[in-house]
């Protein structure tokens, strides 16, 4: 559409999104591990192309992005 920004789809058809997106869908709990060496656990609520949307116990909410995810393990 004229005046959008350009914005990449999500790749519904790659097993790694539709992995995530069971997890999404059952609310499962996850643990995380960024390329910090952070490991974070909660439940992942949202994806897009690029970030997650994960909250954790204590309902902190934390934007990640893609790119610096080592594993997603659920």
């Amino acid at each position: 559409m004229p005046g959008e920004i350009g914005m990449a789809e999500l790749d519904t058809g790659l097993p790694s999104v539709r992995q995530v997106q069971a997890y999404i869908q059952e609310k499962k709990p996850v643990e995380v591990k960024l390329t910090t060496g952070d490991v974070l656990a909660g439940q992942i609520v949202w994806q897009d192309p690029d970030y997650f949307r994960l909250v954790n116990g204590q309902q902190e909410q934390f934007l990640l992005y893609r790119a610096t995810v080592v594993y997603i393990k659920g």
